[in-house]
């Protein structure tokens, strides 16, 4: 039999959807105005004629329609999609990079017949209460790309291409080693022992027993691990401003500088092989569209990898 709900219940569920609601439309709106802000008229992104849906025209006549203009603008700017291949080259091998070594470290850290194990757990934990700060952080990567240039028989990190550095040194996140660390700790021991039973080395374990079953956890890992490499803008823009290399920014690294500038982002445009916007309105137009085309790969990325989310959070975040 349903059991009739009482007011103050019924009350408390209006109350909480309510604010669901009206808090998801509020995440929702700002992506909804970008889109219609990209596909909008020039004259009605400059005159704010934009709520939510694209507008075109001018000179008092504005209408709804669309318009495509600052797709055209956007893909025959150069540098944007220079900038897109390092974000792809940042994302993709910096994914598989702190995968490989999150995968690593975690399994060490599962055994307990591992000497200072608790000291180590420790640690990776304590890097999570206490940072070092944004200039020991800055020396430390300069120091890393110094290091890497001395290797390939440079002088300072501007001698080399400092993507690698940012793939490299910019991977550390204890949270994630943590969730396979709990992943790992949660395969049943009978296993690894039947497997090292058949004559399976330590890397065979790993490969063969832990991985598999831990699968969930790792794509989750790899989602956060991917999207912190796409989105990231801050670091990768002071290590490449701090050595001159423009070329090799992410590509929201560069949309976040022509936001920072949007003063005069009519002026970035200008030069070779670029378009010289009209006014600020199209610049306007071209910057939102930017963001657009920068958000693809992961709108079509997530929703295959969604399905191990829950599981893999509670498997890595859950110890029993």
């Amino acid at each position: 039999m349903k059991r009739k709900m009482e007011i103050s219940e019924l009350i408390f569920k209006i109350v909480a959807y309510v604010f669901l609601i009206v808090f998801a439309l509020m995440c929702l709106y700002p992506l909804v105005y970008v889109l219609a802000g990209t596909f909008s008229s020039s004259d009605a992104v400059l005159n704010n004629k934009i709520v939510l849906w694209p507008v075109i025209g001018g000179e008092g006549s504005y209408r709804f329609g669309f318009t495509v203009d600052a797709f055209k603008y956007a893909f025959g700017y150069n540098m944007f999609w220079v900038s897109y291949a390092n974000t792809i080259f940042v994302a993709f091998i910096g994914t598989i990079w702190c995968l490989v070594y999150s995968i690593l470290g975690a399994y060490a850290l599962s055994k307990k017949r591992l000497l200072g194990r608790h000291g180590f757990n420790f640690f990776l934990v304590f890097t999570m209460w206490f940072a070092a700060g944004i200039i020991p952080t800055f020396l430390n990567y300069k120091a890393t790309g110094d290091a890497l240039a001395t290797i390939v028989g440079g002088q300072d990190w501007g001698d080399i291409d400092l993507k690698w550095l940012i793939v490299l040194a910019m991977g550390m996140n204890a949270t994630n080693i943590i969730l396979l660390r709990n992943s790992f700790e949660g395969v049943p021991t009978e296993i690894e022992e039947a497997a090292r039973i058949d004559g399976a080395t330590e890397m065979q374990v790993l490969m063969n027993v832990y991985i598999p079953m831990s699968k969930a956890t790792i794509a989750t890992v790899a989602l956060f691990f991917g999207i912190s490499r796409w989105n990231g803008y801050f670091w990768a823009y002071k290590v490449s401003n701090a050595a001159n290399q423009s070329y090799s920014w992410p590509v929201q690294v560069l949309v976040r500088d022509l936001i920072d500038n949007e003063t005069d982002i009519t002026g970035k445009f200008n030069g070779d092989n670029s378009h010289e916007f009209a006014n600020q309105g199209i610049a306007t137009s071209v910057l939102y569209s930017f963001i657009v085309l920068s958000i693809i790969p992961i709108l079509i990325i997530y929703p295959f990898i969604q399905k191990y989310f829950a599981k893999g959070v509670n498997m890595g975040g859950v110890k029993e």
